[in-house]
């Protein structure tokens, strides 16, 4: 039973990491599951086994990696309550540093961002990625409206439109870093977000310490 186990667990496997391989090459729309087979080695009635269809094993390649805004909001309680700012600037750097170091969540984010057209069978992958936006945006706002964070605002800056920028700089940077790593050094992540910030709050200094960060 165990062995039976085993060989079912590294079948999936297999074909996650082919779906996850064509999806980056080819796109999702131009990747067929009888191609997924192939490239993993399976039968297609082995894909349907262990996947409904094509959505549901493109869902579950999303499930192998926690993504930007997901990962920013499991931790953002590890912070400094005291000055939550800082540790949202740490957890934003660490996001994109990450994809640098994580070859397997910087294929599936491309995949998300620029290899997925969001047709009708895909609608509750593309609800999940705008949910956790969302949720992004809505706990940056959140921690902006803080009272001790709310008075270092610049006078012409709302929590709302801070927490906008924020989403928008860290989105476009990702974007445009898996777009061409060339672009700019994923090292300077943390130097460009302190320009946001400085724009953002009236006293900004990026040196406090966040404490106990550690993003999966």
């Amino acid at each position: 039973m165990r062995r039976t186990k085993e060989k079912a667990d590294n079948t999936r496997a297999a074909i996650l990491t082919a779906a996850e391989l064509l999806f980056f090459k080819k796109g999702v729309s131009h990747t067929s599951l009888e191609q997924i087979a192939r490239h993993a080695g399976v039968t297609r009635g082995a894909v349907y086994w262990h996947f409904a269809n094509k959505a549901h094993l493109f869902n579950e390649m999303l499930n192998q990696v926690r993504l930007p805004a997901e990962q920013i909001a499991e931790h953002i309680s590890q912070c400094d309550p005291n000055n939550p700012i800082i540790g949202l600037r740490h957890l934003c750097t660490e996001a994109l540093l990450t994809m640098g170091s994580d070859e397997r969540k910087r294929r599936i984010f491309t995949i998300l961002l620029r290899r997925c057209e969001f047709t009708d069978d895909l609608r509750e992958a593309e609800e999940r990625h705008e949910a956790f936006i969302n949720d992004f945006i809505a706990l940056c706002e959140q921690l902006f409206s803080e009272p001790a964070t709310l008075k270092r605002l610049h006078p012409e800056i709302t929590p709302r439109l801070a927490a906008l920028s924020l989403h928008a700089m860290l989105l476009g940077l990702l974007s445009d870093w898996l777009r061409d790593p060339t672009l700019f050094d994923v090292e300077l992540a943390g130097t460009m977000l302190d320009a946001l910030f400085r724009g953002i709050i009236t006293d900004w200094e990026s040196n406090s310490s966040c404490a106990a960060l550690h993003a999966n």
